[in-house]
């Protein structure tokens, strides 16, 4: 029997700023990334065979949080012991990524925190997004870079990153080893390219040689005219040098982008 299902469709939202580290001021939004407008809606009538009723992944709903005015979802936890906040844009495309990305975060904080001896010391996990994308709306990328502040009561809080990216037109995730033609090798090519941009922008700090190799650029952002990776406090560099963004331009790359 054939039914006649209403899907409201959310509007794209983003949000713009990544941060630098954790605990410091959100800088200007450049032109790589987007503001999140308010969310608009509009109704599409679908026709299933199908008796069971169609539905969306919403990471917002598996994580218990709440979807604002502007489509942005904000999660709040919070204990006598440490609090959790994350927000994310509620109609990223790949919702079940998002949901497996916070869960993770979300239960290894727990852990950390919660395991003996436990200090009666303010923690604190905040997760905040900034979306950036490349081509059109119906064929380009859009990739989520979550910043991930994280205090669980040690002597100084830390910064990490996490990051998905999704090709629109196709429908798919785009990996570390997708974004590259097969055959290739992208760390040897984005090695002294990054090392180069990481002593330009850490005078004085040490940096050697990439310590992980093809795990340091795994969280990517695509643009229309770079690549930009983000690297976690204390990943390649020192930990006081903090978290850092490193923006290649694709012409830098184009023998090796898929």
């Amino acid at each position: 029997m054939t039914h006649r299902v209403l899907i409201a469709l959310a509007g794209a939202a983003v949000v713009a700023g990544a941060v630098a580290c954790g605990g410091s001021t959100e800088p200007v939004a450049s032109s790589e990334s987007v503001t999140t407008p308010p969310a608009s809606t509009a109704t599409v009538t679908v026709t299933t065979t199908s008796s069971a009723p169609v539905t969306t992944w919403s990471a917002c709903d598996d994580l218990d949080g709440t979807v604002g005015p502007d489509n942005v979802c904000t999660v709040h936890t919070e204990t006598a012991g440490y609090t959790i906040d994350m927000k994310f844009p509620a109609d990223y495309p790949d919702q079940r990524a998002v949901t497996d990305v916070l869960t993770r975060q979300r239960d290894q904080f727990v852990s950390a925190v919660e395991e003996p001896p436990v200090r009666d010391v303010p923690k604190a996990l905040d997760i905040k997004p900034t979306t950036y994308r490349s081509g059109t709306p119906d064929t380009g990328t859009e990739s989520l870079v979550f910043e991930e502040y994280v205090n669980v009561g040690g002597a100084h809080p830390e910064t990490y990153y996490d990051a998905l990216t999704y090709d629109v037109g196709k429908k798919a995730p785009i990996t570390f080893e997708s974004l590259f033609k097969p055959g290739t090798d992208p760390v040897a090519v984005l090695d002294p390219i990054v090392e180069e941009a990481l002593r330009n922008q850490l005078p004085g700090a040490p940096v050697d040689a990439n310590p992980t190799g093809a795990e340091m650029y795994r969280n990517f952002a695509l643009t229309d005219d770079t690549v930009i990776f983000f690297i976690g406090q204390g990943m390649w560099t020192i930990e006081a040098a903090g978290p850092q963004q490193v923006s290649v331009p694709r012409s830098d790359l184009a023998s090796i982008l898929a």
